[in-house]
C-alpha cells in the first residue's frame, strides 16, 4: 500500500508503537478526528448548500448524518492565514500571519504592507500538538502552505515540526507544483507518483486510508486532510470532464452556477474521496467513534461558486469568507440538523479538545470558542457577539478590516477610511451599502473594530513614500475581473 511504501520506516514504527494496544481499542472513549479542509471551497459548491450542477452525494450524506452550519466563516479571504487560524485557534491578526505566503508585492501602492509573519511560531501549541500530548496519533495529508519559503528556518516548519507524526504532500506549495500538477508525476513529499494518469486527490486519499488502517486498531487519532483541490490549475480526469460537458448542454442553469466541467470533475473527485474515507471508517468499525469535520479555507475562485454571495476569494465581501461547515459527531449531534449561529475557523481547536474530554488551553486558542454546545443541542447561541477580519494587504480588494456583529457587517478600507455597512439579515448578498443611512451604527462598529485591533496587536499599514498614484493598477483597485493570486 502507498502509505507503507512511502513513509520512512522509523516514522511508521513510531506511529505503530504509540497509543493504546489493539485490546483496548474497543474500550476507547476519546473520539477519533477526521478533519477535511478543502481549498478554494465556494458556498455553492455542495448539493447540501444548494449546488445542482456539481454532484456531491457523499458530502450530502455526511450533512444528513450531522450538523450543517449556515453562518460559518473562514478567518481570512485567502488560504495561509485561515489555515493558521484553524491550527492555533487565533485570529490571523494576532499571529501577524495575514496573507497567503508569500503574498503579492505592490511597492508603488498607497500604503506599505507591514513586516508580517510567514510561519507559525514554535512557542504556540498547535491543535495536533495538544492532541499528541494526550496520546493521539496525528497524520497530515495534502496542502500545508505555512512555511517561510527561501528563509533560513524553512526546514523547521514542515507539518512534522508542528505536531504531526506523518506528512504526505505538505510543504510551502499553495498549489500542486509537481511536473504533472494534479496528474502523475506529483513530485510531493512521501507520495509515490503512481501510474500515468493517476489523479492527485485519489493518491492522497490512498495514503489517508492507509493511515486509518494503521491507526484504527489503537485509537485515538487525528487525520488532517488538507486537499489541494479545488485550487487551480483547474483540471480533472478526462472522463469526468466529458461527463460534465454533456451535462452542461442540457442543464437549466437557473442559479447562475459555474458550469466549468473540469471544476465539476474536481468536485466529484473530492466527493469520492470523502466517500472513501467514510466507507473505510465503517469497514474498520470505528465510524461511531469518529468525528468528521468538513470545511474550507476561503471562498471559491469565481463569483459563480458562492451561491449568490457577493464576490469571491480575495475580496472583502461574504463570498470570500462564508464557508460550508459540516460536522458529524455520532451519538452527540442530531442527524440532519442545522445551526444558524456565527462560527469561525478559530473555534474548531477548542471544540475538538472539548469533544475529546481534554482540558481547554485558553492561553493558546485565544480567539476560539468551543461550539460543542451547539453540536449537542445544549445551546443555540454562543457567548460572543462579533467576528473580525484584518487584511493589511493588496489583493483583488484594497486593504481592509471588517467586523460582523449580529446581523450587521462593517467593512473599513484602510487607504481612505471609506466604510461599507450591510444588514445581512435583510441583505445577505450585500447589494446595498447603508453606512450613510445608519451612520451611528457604522461609527459604533468602527470603534469596536479599532478596539479589537488594539487588543490583538494587529499590524497597521503605513503611508508608502514610494506611492505612485497613477501606477495603481486594476488589481489594486479590486477589479472584479481579476481572478489571479492564491
Amino acid at each position: 500500500m502507498t502509505f507503507f511504501k512511502q513513509i520512512p520506516l522509523a516514522l511508521l514504527t513510531l506511529a505503530l508503537l504509540s497509543g493504546a494496544t489493539t485490546a483496548t481499542a474497543a474500550e476507547a472513549t476519546k473520539p477519533n478526528f477526521v478533519f477535511l479542509l478543502v481549498d478554494d471551497l465556494g458556498w455553492g459548491d455542495f448539493g447540501c448548500y444548494g449546488a445542482e450542477f456539481y454532484e456531491t452525494p457523499h458530502i450530502d450524506r455526511l450533512a444528513s448524518d450531522g450538523m450543517l452550519f449556515t453562518n460559518s466563516y473562514a478567518a481570512c479571504t485567502v488560504c495561509s492565514p485561515s489555515r493558521a487560524a484553524i491550527l492555533t485557534g487565533c485570529y490571523p491578526a494576532r499571529l501577524h500571519l495575514t496573507d497567503w505566503i508569500a503574498g503579492h508585492k505592490h511597492p508603488r501602492a498607497q500604503l506599505s504592507v507591514p513586516d508580517w509573519n510567514m510561519r507559525i511560531e514554535h512557542d504556540r501549541i498547535l491543535l495536533p500538538e495538544a492532541l499528541k500530548a494526550d496520546d493521539y496519533a496525528t497524520g497530515f495529508f495534502g496542502k500545508w502552505h505555512l512555511m517561510p519559503n527561501g528563509q533560513p528556518d524553512f526546514d523547521e516548519h514542515y507539518p512534522t515540526s508542528h505536531g504531526f507524526d506523518v506528512n504526505v504532500g505538505g510543504r510551502e506549495w499553495g498549489q500542486p507544483k509537481g511536473p504533472g500538477r494534479y496528474f502523475s508525476p506529483f513530485g510531493m513529499p512521501n507520495l509515490d507518483d503512481g501510474q500515468p494518469g493517476d489523479f492527485l486527490t485519489d493518491k492522497l486519499t490512498d495514503t489517508a486510508v492507509d493511515f486509518l488502517e494503521v491507526e484504527a486498531p489503537k485509537n485515538p487519532f487525528l487525520l488532517y486532510f488538507a486537499y489541494y483541490t479545488l485550487h487551480g490549475p483547474i483540471m480533472a480526469p478526462p472522463e469526468l470532464v466529458e461527463k460534465y460537458k454533456e451535462k452542461a448542454k442540457s442543464f437549466e442553469n437557473t442559479k447562475n452556477e459555474f458550469l466549468n466541467p473540469a471544476r465539476a470533475g474536481m468536485v466529484e473527485k473530492l466527493d469520492d474521496s470523502v466517500g472513501r474515507i467514510m466507507a473505510k471508517l465503517e469497514e474498520l468499525g470505528i465510524a461511531d467513534n469518529t468525528v468528521i469535520i468538513l470545511t474550507g479555507d476561503n471562498g471559491g475562485d469565481d463569483d459563480r461558486t458562492t451561491g449568490g454571495l457577493r464576490d469571491f476569494k480575495g475580496f472583502s465581501h461574504e463570498g470570500a469568507v462564508r464557508e460550508p461547515l459540516v460536522i458529524k459527531w455520532p451519538g452527540h449531534t442530531k442527524p440532519g440538523s442545522s445551526c444558524d449561529e456565527m462560527v469561525i475557523g478559530t473555534d474548531l481547536y477548542p471544540t475538538m479538545l472539548e469533544m475529546a474530554g481534554l482540558k481547554q488551553r485558553p492561553d493558546q486558542h485565544l480567539d476560539g470558542i468551543s461550539i460543542e454546545p451547539l453540536l449537542t443541542g445544549e445551546a443555540t447561541t454562543l457567548p460572543r457577539q462579533s467576528l473580525y477580519w484584518h487584511y493589511p494587504h493588496y489583493h483583488r480588494t484594497r486593504p481592509y478590516g471588517a467586523v460582523r456583529n449580529g446581523d450587521w457587517k462593517l467593512i473599513e478600507f484602510f487607504e481612505d477610511g471609506r466604510l461599507e455597512l450591510f444588514n445581512l439579515k435583510k441583505d445577505p448578498f450585500e447589494t446595498t451599502d447603508v453606512a450613510a443611512e445608519h451612520s451611528e451604527k457604522a461609527k459604533e462598529l468602527l470603534a469596536e473594530l479599532n478596539a479589537w485591533r488594539n487588543e490583538v496587536g494587529a499590524q497597521e499599514m503605513t503611508e508608502n513614500p514610494d506611492w505612485v498614484p497613477e501606477n495603481v493598477n486594476q488589481k489594486q483597485q479590486g477589479n472584479r475581473k481579476s481572478r489571479g493570486g492564491r
